[in-house]
């Protein structure tokens, strides 16, 4: 097999990388740009460790071809700042482990709660539940990681608070 190189954008950074046509997503993340933030467990698309956001949109890496990569990429490095909340909202629900499925529940869940859960909250529940389907985890018994995520959710949604304004009668 024929190298082939190509740029892709990668956390906001434009990358040269090579690799033979078949190469994957996942481990050009990891092989070449030593993101191994992003997980590979089986490989073949089923469990959801590996997720990463295309173009925004949550996809498995494991099965995603690097040369068929148009769109910026973003790997749970990536979220670092935005998804501070998330990942001290898991901590504070026991929604992690052993942490291995953890950056993929956390990128999917950094695109879902972008796009916005339904106010009610059995509603947004039965939402996540949907979306967050795809992403195993043999660990928590998904309990905690909703319960992150409702509780991330309705404090991303609150009306900002004014102390200032409050304390003055």
């Amino acid at each position: 097999m024929t190298s082939r190189a190509r740029r892709i954008v990668v956390n906001g950074t434009a990358h040269d990388v090579d690799g033979p046509p078949g190469l994957s997503l996942l481990h050009m993340l990891r092989d070449q740009l030593g993101l191994t933030g992003t997980k590979e467990a089986c490989g073949r698309g089923e469990c959801g460790a590996c997720t990463v956001l295309i173009g925004g949109v949550p996809q498995l890496s494991c099965l995603t071809l690097c040369a068929r990569v148009q769109q910026p990429v973003t790997t749970i490095e990536g979220l670092t700042d935005e998804c501070l909340d998330i990942c001290q909202a898991f901590a504070d629900h026991g929604g992690f482990q052993c942490g291995f499925c953890t950056s993929g529940q956390i990128v999917h869940a950094a695109a879902i709660l972008r796009d916005g859960l339904p106010a009610d909250r059995t509603e947004a529940e039965r939402v996540l539940r949907h979306k967050l389907s795809g992403n195993i985890c043999r660990c928590t018994g998904y309990a905690g990681i909703i319960a992150a995520l409702l509780d991330v959710a309705a404090k991303r949604t609150a009306p900002e608070r004014d102390p200032v304004s409050e304390a003055i009668p």
